[in-house]
């Protein structure tokens, strides 16, 4: 039976810990058909996307957030954007990448993304807008959360994420854990996350045995109390009104240039490749009645 798409969130009683998981294979194989991508960035994509996900978790009602992963690899941005309703979408900029298997034989995740910069981008409503930023340290993607946590937010973290693709392109399992020791942790906290880390199969190998986020939780801390439990959905938020606003916003000059040059203006989503066609004449109807020719 098909794991469902959920992010869990809980903590360990009586102790400064908390943790999240998620199980995001249908989320992930929903995007990788999307964009046609290829296994690799499948692989980088979905991992943000799970992290993102579990990130999520902590957003108010209304408020967005917004990874963006700029690595100088092959693969170029991977933005991934999450609200606190469990709806995620995301997109890889050059999503038809290949590489060889890396020195584990697995994925080579970290030369596909390279090095560069992550940022986490809060939307808190109101023009509030958190933004924090750290190098990536290994490409990876879950390393270069783990030290966010521990540099930007000052939270020692341990991030995992995975993702199993098939020879089809499909995704076989994808999903996450983040564990985080909160202010008053003490060092056995510290020493017996480190000796379950030790010890644990990967999140993937984990999910293709049955494991559930639940499961993937408890795998790390087996006394952790679930607290909450939300199904997770790929959804784009475009749609041809926001973008006829976004084109209303460039400007007389910007407008006359498209019906000049273009006869008409086509805009792409790009987290979700839908295609938004504007005739010459619903260009010039966006600009005020004095301005227009």
């Amino acid at each position: 039976m098909a794991v469902e798409d959920v992010v869990v969130r809980g903590v360990v009683p009586d102790r400064p810990i908390r943790a999240f998981a998620c199980t995001t294979t249908g989320v992930v194989n929903a995007l990788q058909q999307v964009h046609r991508s290829w296994p690799v960035a499948t692989a980088a994509l979905g991992r943000t996307v799970s992290v993102g996900a579990m990130m999520a978790m902590q957003l108010k009602a209304n408020e967005r957030l917004t990874l963006q992963v700029d690595g100088d690899g092959p693969l170029g941005r991977i933005v991934v954007d999450a609200d606190a309703a469990g709806h995620v979408r995301g997109y890889v900029q050059n999503p038809h990448v290949h590489l060889p298997l890396n020195a584990l034989g697995k994925l080579d995740v970290g030369g596909a993304v390279g090095r560069g910069m992550l940022y986490v981008m809060r939307d808190m409503g109101l023009r509030d807008v958190y933004r924090g930023s750290v190098e990536l340290q290994t490409g990876e993607i879950g390393d270069d959360f783990t030290y966010y946590f521990a540099v930007s937010e000052q939270t020692p973290s341990a991030v995992g994420a995975g993702v199993l693709v098939d020879t089809d392109h499909s995704v076989l399992a994808a999903g996450g854990f983040i564990v985080q020791l909160m202010p008053g942790h003490t060092e056995e906290d510290v020493a017996a996350l480190e000796a379950r880390l030790a010890g644990l199969a990967s999140v993937t190998d984990q999910m293709m045995a049955g494991a559930t986020a639940e499961d993937l939780m408890r795998r790390v801390l087996p006394e952790v109390r679930v607290l909450e439990r939300r199904p997770l959905e790929y959804r784009c938020t475009c749609e041809r009104e926001r973008i006829r606003l976004v084109l209303k916003s460039l400007g007389r000059a910007e407008l006359e240039s498209m019906i000049r040059e273009q006869g008409g203006a086509e805009v792409v989503c790009h987290f979700c490749n839908t295609r938004y066609a504007f005739t010459k004449e619903e260009l010039a109807a966006l600009m005020p009645e004095e301005e227009r020719g």
